[in-house]
């Protein structure tokens, strides 16, 4: 029996970083409105499936987003860190990363 390997070429390397961005910047938009959802009472006490959700989320997306939060101010109630985060992911990853990868 004979295993043969496929060969990953640059294209297909650059598309897997593409869509690795593209699924974290919809996870960012996601996190964004469960937390507007959550926020106005959207949300079951003491609901195992949500808190499953949300601290999912929180784990991923919070990391990232508290890198813009430091300088980006809230502006009253809302918080604009997230739009900026998802320009910079798409400026610096689909902008750059993804076509020095492609060649």
């Amino acid at each position: 029996m004979t295993v043969t390997l496929a060969a990953i070429d640059r294209p297909a390397v650059a598309a897997y970083v593409g869509d690795v961005l593209l699924v974290y910047s919809i996870l960012i938009v996601v996190y964004v409105l469960a937390l507007m959802v959550f926020s106005i009472g959207g949300r079951m006490p003491y609901s195992n499936w949500s808190d499953g959700v949300l601290g999912f989320l929180h784990d991923v997306c919070d990391p990232y987003l508290r890198i813009f939060r430091r300088f980006i101010p809230m502006v009253g109630p809302f918080d604009l860190s997230p739009i900026v985060a998802i320009l910079a992911l798409n400026f610096i990853g689909m902008g750059l990363i993804v076509p020095l990868i492609h060649g």
